[in-house]
């Protein structure tokens, strides 16, 4: 069974940090890219953060970049989210999702490229 879960959320204050996990179970995640998307009460899904399969491409949105890293683990089975300086307008549904690398190839950007599998999501919260 095809399974990804995401861990790592929680509460933290403005300027804090939080690390993210991505598992996979089902399937070896080497072959595919790797990204975090959240939602916010009240907002559509937004694209966060993504990278490529072999780990040598990534891509962040505006809100992030400099703030957040992406990384992966492929003996590991796993994918990553390193976020500092955590803002109280990060706070949402962070989840990870995984797609072919042609994603990169995708009109709009990587993040508005199809993704197939989706784990359930984890909460992080931020006050100020």
């Amino acid at each position: 069974q095809v399974r990804l879960v995401e861990s790592g959320g929680g509460s933290v204050q403005s300027g804090g940090s939080l690390r993210l996990s991505c598992a996979a179970s089902g399937f070896s995640l080497e072959y595919y890219a790797i990204a975090w998307f959240r939602q916010a009460p009240g907002k559509e899904r937004e694209g966060v953060s993504v990278i490529s399969a072999g780990g040598a491409t990534t891509y962040y949105s505006d809100p992030v970049k400099g703030r957040f890293t992406i990384s992966r683990d492929n003996d590991a089975n796993a994918g990553y989210l390193q976020m500092n300086n955590l803002k109280p307008e990060d706070t949402a549904v962070y989840y990870c999702a995984t797609a072919s690398d042609y994603v990169f190839r995708a009109e709009g950007g990587p993040l508005a490229g199809r993704y197939d599998s989706w784990g359930r999501g984890t909460q992080v919260t931020v006050s100020s």
